[in-house]
């Protein structure tokens, strides 16, 4: 990977390919969470000790032993800038406490971006794999992989009676989150959401936001995830999300197909006007943007807007997010000069994605 790559490309290599039921799931994900048990957790370890971890887990891939999953660069969180660090963020590459981590943070990155790994954030280990649609049984047979081959050259923090033991009580035990990133207007539109989402809550699931835990769920994605990683296995855990996910797959499908059949007109019109004004807008406000490309997802996945790549609407996702427009502008911008450049930048790739149209 060419170093920075990440902060001029907004697409991932991952999210340039669809996955089984990509029109609904944006992307399935697994995160696995342990820590080196000769050291302290990293809010207790000193600074030497934090250098030592990173070392010492750097040191699994320079010494090849991730050869087989693919070709990682090592970047040191201390030498990257602000803006490089945001962007990582943007990506869903690197968490925000780990964008603030000073000491001895690191971030493993694979060639398509579809593997990160994270060294000091509130864990000494997370890592995270991704894939496009849903396939959060294959992301967990990759991450497996990783994990397997760290603790061949680790130690882990691990109890027999508790499991693998992590700096927050909620990842002790397996120190898995398997999550899958949803888009789901149709159940917005058709005032079902909630009550869906109040039925995931009773089945040890969690719903959240495009950031993960604190972030609001808008442009009508929404995070689901499982929520109890102790007293179940992960094959538990990930059947338990993948029927549930299942389920509510389908229930988008039929809430979107009576959509056409009892409201056509009125969605056309809908995902129309969002086209028009994401076209046109001269201002535009990030909360207002994903809106409307959600809506003009939402036009692409059912025929009703023709011409336009669904791969647009997954490089805006990135690109109209505040470091990556300072990035592609290459200039640092009010909270208005923002809004004016994400309304450019949304015109500009519309109009180059096959001329566009509706």
């Amino acid at each position: 990977m060419e170093k920075r790559r990440f902060a001029k490309d907004a697409l991932s290599e991952w999210m340039k390919t669809d996955g089984p039921d990509s029109d609904i799931v944006i992307s399935s994900r697994i995160r696995i969470a342990r820590n080196v048990g000769s050291h302290p957790f990293p809010m207790l370890a000193t600074n030497q000790q934090s250098r030592e971890v990173m070392e010492q887990l750097t040191g699994v891939a320079k010494q090849g032993r991730l050869d087989t999953i693919g070709k990682f660069d090592i970047f040191i969180l201390s030498e990257l800038n602000e803006l490089e660090k945001k962007v990582l963020v943007e990506k869903h590459l690197i968490s925000p406490g780990l964008a603030n981590e000073s000491r001895g943070g690191a971030l493993l990155l694979d060639n398509s971006e579809s593997v990160s790994i994270m060294i000091n954030e509130e864990d000494h280990l997370r890592i995270q794999c991704l894939s496009p649609g849903f396939q959060i049984k294959e992301v967990w047979d990759l991450a497996s992989r990783i994990d397997d081959a760290f603790e061949e050259a680790v130690d882990y923090a691990f109890d027999e009676k508790r499991g693998y033991l992590t700096s927050c009580p909620t990842n002790v035990g397996t120190g898995i989150r398997a999550s899958v990133m949803m888009h789901l207007p149709a159940l917005v539109l058709t005032q079902q959401i909630n009550r869906i989402l109040s039925a995931i809550t009773q089945v040890g699931l969690v719903v959240r936001g495009l950031y993960g835990e604190g972030s609001e769920a808008v442009g009508n994605l929404f995070q689901i995830s499982n929520q109890i990683t102790l007293g179940q296995s992960e094959e538990e855990i990930i059947d338990n999300l993948h029927s549930v996910a299942r389920q509510i797959i389908e229930h988008e499908k039929a809430a979107r197909e009576r959509l056409l059949a009892e409201s056509r007109v009125r969605l056309e019109d809908r995902v129309c006007r969002s086209y028009g004004i994401l076209s046109h807008a001269s201002i535009m406000d990030s909360k207002e943007a994903a809106q409307r490309l959600s809506d003009v997802r939402l036009g692409i996945d059912l025929g009703l807007i023709r011409n336009v790549s669904p791969k647009v609407m997954n490089e805006l996702m990135v690109m109209t997010q505040p470091g990556f427009l300072q990035q592609a502008f290459d200039e640092k911008m009010s909270s208005e000069q923002r809004d004016i450049r994400r309304a450019e930048l949304i015109r500009r790739q519309l109009l180059k994605s096959d001329n566009g149209g509706v």
